[in-house]
């Protein structure tokens, strides 16, 4: 990785939430990150940037429950979800 300030970082992840391909996930990831990215830890921040880098039809299909999420990601988007539907 490279030296990427903790600002730079959270920017470029909320960046990458608000403009994911869909607007599904636009709508369903922007606000989440705009709330809750900065008072993540590292080990949480880690997780939250894999899930970037799933498509967005298996995170809508995850998010919806068509198909089982898988473990590592069952946390966090059970955290997206509630987010999600609390707006």
């Amino acid at each position: 990785m490279t030296d990427e300030t903790a600002e730079a970082r959270l920017k470029r992840m909320r960046m990458r939430s608000w403009r994911r391909g869909t607007k599904e996930m636009d709508i369903v990831l922007g606000p989440f990150a705009d709330a809750r990215l900065a008072a993540m830890d590292a080990a949480g921040l880690a997780l939250y940037e894999r899930l970037l880098e799933e498509n967005d039809q298996d995170l809508m299909a995850w998010l919806l429950g068509q198909v089982p999420v898988p473990d590592w990601a069952a946390g966090l988007l059970a955290e997206i979800g509630a987010f999600a539907r609390a707006r």
